[in-house]
């Protein structure tokens, strides 16, 4: 699979997805999705204020993976969704 990384500064193509990464001090988990509209804004956001939650999604899938057949899952099959 390849993959496109912004390298310095230029222009974003019309149609390219920004993505951006911050990390620091002591927050857990904090992920935000933001749609930009001419205008207006919707922001998502998921906190976790403990790492507990995800080490039991970890222990979870790996208790579901035991005995698959090799290959490409995800938590959307972990979770049945």
């Amino acid at each position: 699979k390849k993959v496109h990384c912004r390298d310095g500064i230029a222009p974003r193509e019309l149609e390219e997805v920004g993505v951006m990464s911050l990390r620091g001090g002591d927050v857990v988990g904090e992920h935000t999705v933001y749609f930009f509209g001419f205008g207006e804004r919707l922001e998502l956001t998921h906190r976790a204020s403990s790492r507990d939650i995800f080490a039991k999604g970890a222990i979870e899938a790996a208790r579901w993976i035991k005995g698959k057949k090799p290959g490409w899952y995800s938590m959307f099959d972990v979770l049945g969704l």
